[in-house]
């Protein structure tokens, strides 16, 4: 397979690298100097929204380019970008949206003054999101919606200022074809919030729930009935981002540092064949994670679409994830006992606990393992529905 970069991708790998070198903030500055950092993205010509078209004030990048950004990005600790604006909800209204609500809430999605969060899981409607009950009547005079109904697991929703939100609109035909996508604010009197502490202990998810909140036309995406079809691109690109690739890759080689200052007899834990093995095979999966990312890309690049390669990418992806928490939990030792506001031990011990309980939840979002390997049954193997 011929991975070979042009000449006109290496030079713009080298300007990303050397624009990470300059503008990258070190230590808590990372926090403390997000807003210079995502100021300088900007100016950098639309950098600070990477999946935008030109015309909307993005890069413009190609499938390549974007890949050996995401790439170099991820090889450090740069400022994280909450997702659900700028990288779910944007290319959705630049796709589907009208002027006037790309006008609208396009700016405030790019300068991060409003969050927004996902509106799509529900307490029986997880893996099998079709199955979504969550009504959104039309009013007689044609001007409102009026929803009821409960998301869960709805991720910064307790801080969020908006919902992007899938709604049944129709109880006939084919389930997929019965939703609609609405843009709600969440200050609505009719919407309640209520936290999940995780297995972790972090506060990031919650329940939404709707009661009587009146949603005018204009906050309508596209067509009714058709949010499913929508939705549907937006997972798939989803799934893709959830493998974290590069990010692996950064946190194996955290681990194994970790392991190196660990002491075992006359040598270190990663001197133990079984700790030093287990290593080895991650790296080898996520080299072959990374060509199936580089196939994922050949086929966009010639105008395809990501495709069910991205389950096989969620699913593996997201499994490396867990094993390399699972391993800084076995370098951490006796550290790992205490953890959360009693954390004590070195600094890589600190978080282990929590970050391998909160990676339990890794292959559940985002389309549980068993959906992912149906799908890949289905589509990338051609054995035909399981189900």
């Amino acid at each position: 397979m011929d991975i070979e970069f042009s000449q006109e991708d290496l030079e713009f790998q080298r300007e990303v690298v050397e624009f990470i070198e300059k503008n990258l903030p070190t230590g808590m500055d990372v926090w403390t100097k997000r807003t210079e950092w995502f100021e300088a993205l900007r100016e950098q010509g639309g950098w600070d929204v990477p999946k935008w078209p030109a015309e909307f004030g993005g890069p413009g990048f190609t499938p390549t380019q974007r890949y050996i950004f995401d790439m170099e990005m991820g090889r450090r600790d740069t400022p994280p970008i909450i997702p659900f604006g700028v990288g779910m909800l944007a290319p959705i209204l630049i796709n589907y949206g009208t002027k006037e609500q790309q006008d609208r809430f396009l700016p405030g999605i790019r300068d991060g003054s409003v969050f927004w969060c996902q509106g799509y899981s529900e307490p029986g409607a997880g893996s099998d999101l079709a199955n979504l009950q969550t009504s959104a009547v039309l009013s007689e005079d044609g001007t409102h919606y009026t929803v009821n109904g409960q998301k869960t697991w709805t991720s910064i929703a307790h801080i969020a200022n908006w919902i992007f939100c899938l709604t049944r609109t129709s109880r006939d035909g084919p389930k997929q074809e019965g939703i609609t996508f609405l843009l709600i604010p969440m200050d609505d009197p009719g919407i309640r919030v209520e936290p999940i502490i995780t297995l972790g202990g972090a506060h990031s998810v919650n329940n939404v729930f709707f009661t009587d909140v009146q949603v005018p036309l204009e906050n309508r995406v596209g067509e009714e009935g058709k949010g499913w079809t929508y939705a549907k691109g937006l997972l798939i690109h989803e799934r893709t981002g959830l493998a974290g690739i590069q990010n692996s890759v950064m946190a194996l080689d955290k681990a194994k540092q970790a392991a190196r200052n660990v002491k075992v007899g006359n040598g270190t834990l990663m001197d133990v064949p079984t700790f030093k093995n287990r290593v080895g095979e991650l790296e080898v999966e996520l080299l072959a994670l990374e060509f199936t990312e580089l196939r994922t890309l050949a086929s966009v690049s010639a105008g395809g679409d990501p495709g069910p390669e991205s389950s096989i990418m969620k699913l593996k992806g997201t499994e490396i994830q867990q094993r390399i928490t699972q391993l800084n939990l076995e370098a951490s030792g006796i550290y790992t006992a205490p953890w959360g506001s009693q954390a004590v031990g070195p600094e890589f011990a600190r978080g282990a606990t929590s970050a391998y309980l909160s990676a339990r939840a890794f292959t559940i979002y985002g389309g549980a393992s068993e959906v992912q390997k149906d799908v890949i049954a289905k589509n990338v193997l051609d054995l035909g529905s399981s189900r």
